[in-house]
């Protein structure tokens, strides 16, 4: 029997020991954490009963995921919930753009620029199966929907500056502008469009859905099915060195290009050393666990019913954002996602408390104590917010590098998504999860498709590795 060792176990680490496993390789999990999960953990990190996110919070990639889509992990206890509003975008003066899961309700709540978002997100949305086909795969295949593929590219390649014109009101663009700030870089730069656009048209199908009691029943779902199909799970096992590997045909690393580098050296071929080297992180994030007494006193009730909610201002508020921390200055009014889960999913609360998960955009390895900012970034478009916090946990960009290595100077999405690196990351090749080494393979979010807790990047690069296996 063919053998593997995966180190990490995030959902990436874990998709790609499923899909090992199922193809009948003797596979182990390394992880260097004493619990599963990586970026999908969960926790009491507040008050005893509440529920956070770690890291990864809302899933609408998650739920259209082929691969986990595929593996029926519902009976493992998977269970996607979703708010009545996926995402609400408070404004100064009350209003708040809201986008829903449907398209159609989507366009009536945004009056005169329904038409224009129906325009822009339509073919993506009916086109979405397709789509995902593509852009789940590494960037260099032979697509197979051309056509969908090219049209997309089109408006992708753009920078969302210029695709945000084509909206004309306030709410409309402060819409756009919240998704498209997802990609973590600046907006007025080639192909920062392509984020935004993928995951308001993919919320459209799937919404912006929690997964039941926490992201960690992710990664207890793939560590059931793993286990199901004969793998093995050993945590508190830090890898430095290929000494701390046991023996096995196939080597998957769900970590940063980096880590490649640290843990095999000189192993690594020079040229993709090279890159990897080159590799670049995006800025990083400054994040607060919240306990707070009853729910958050939103100016506009319709935040209420959201699970995720931009606080960030209006488009040229985003803008300014989002280049400042791109070039290394903290803004004083920074970008900030703000989750409260326990809308779509209650089990999270414990009745007269409810846990918040907020984080800002920030320079990365940024140092200081964005704490205060983010309060008052919320405080802005819920008056009395302060007076309902009963605890505060803050994490700086340090502090999430220390629970989990992979992000870097606290890069939640496992690299910059400059034009480049969305095309190429972590390096041009055939196939980007060689490491140059024979067997060895990166599988992390650093590689394609990218961030978020999909498990695509290790189905791909488990696929790679059967075929050298066979």
């Amino acid at each position: 029997m063919s053998t593997a060792v995966v180190v990490g176990s995030g959902p990436n680490g874990l998709a790609a020991a499923v899909h090992l496993a199922r193809n009948g390789v003797d596979v182990q999990v390394l992880e260097a954490a004493d619990e599963i999960g990586g970026g999908t953990r969960s926790g009491e990190y507040t008050l005893p009963g509440l529920i956070h996110d770690h890291c990864s919070a809302f899933h609408p990639v998650g739920a259209g995921s082929p691969f986990l889509s595929s593996l029926g992990l519902e009976r493992h206890g998977l269970r996607w919930l979703t708010a009545p509003i996926d995402c609400a975008h408070p404004l100064d003066g009350g209003e708040a753009a809201l986008l829903y899961r449907s398209l159609d309700d989507t366009v009536a709540g945004l009056g005169a620029d329904g038409p224009r978002w129906r325009s822009l997100m339509s073919d993506i949305v009916g086109g979405m199966s397709d789509l995902t086909d593509e852009l789940m795969q590494p960037i260099v295949h032979l697509p197979r929907h051309p056509v969908r593929l090219a049209a997309f590219g089109a408006r992708a390649l753009l920078p969302a500056t210029v695709t945000a014109q084509w909206l004309r009101t306030r709410a409309g663009r402060a819409l756009y502008g919240g998704v498209a700030a997802h990609a973590y870089r600046r907006l007025d730069r080639p192909a920062g469009s392509a984020v935004g656009l993928m995951i308001a048209a993919t919320g459209h199908v799937h919404g912006w859905p929690v997964a039941e009691g926490g992201s960690s029943a992710i990664a207890t779902a793939l560590a059931a099915d793993l286990v199901e199909h004969g793998g093995r799970i050993h945590t508190g096992v830090t890898v430095r060195s290929p000494s701390d590997l046991p023996a096995a045909d196939v080597v998957l690393l769900d970590t940063a290009p980096g880590a490649v580098l640290e843990i095999f050296g000189s192993a690594v071929p020079d040229r993709i050393a090279r890159a990897y080297r080159r590799f670049r992180h995006a800025p990083g994030a400054f994040k607060l666990d919240i306990a707070i007494e009853g729910a958050i006193p939103w100016t506009n009730p319709d935040c209420a019913r959201a699970a995720t909610v931009h606080v960030s201002g209006d488009y040229r508020e985003i803008v300014a954002a989002e280049r400042d921390v791109t070039v290394g200055r903290m803004p004083e009014r920074p970008f900030v996602i703000l989750g409260q889960q326990y809308v779509a999913d209650p089990s999270r609360s414990d009745g007269t408390h409810n846990p918040v998960y907020a984080y800002a955009h920030v320079p990365a390895g940024y140092t200081g104590d964005a704490t205060d900012a983010i309060v008052r970034q919320i405080e802005r478009y819920a008056p009395g917010f302060r007076d309902r916090i009963r605890m505060v946990r803050s994490t700086d960009p340090k502090g999430l590098q220390s629970g989990n290595a992979n992000l870097v100077g606290g890069d939640v999405v496992g690299g910059s998504n400059d034009a480049v690196q969305l095309l190429a990351r972590p390096r041009v090749g055939l196939d980007p999860y060689s490491t140059g080494i024979p067997g060895v393979y990166i599988c992390s979010a650093s590689t394609p498709p990218g961030a978020g807790a999909h498990g695509m990047g290790g189905y791909n690069a488990a696929r790679s590795a059967l075929r050298r296996l066979r």
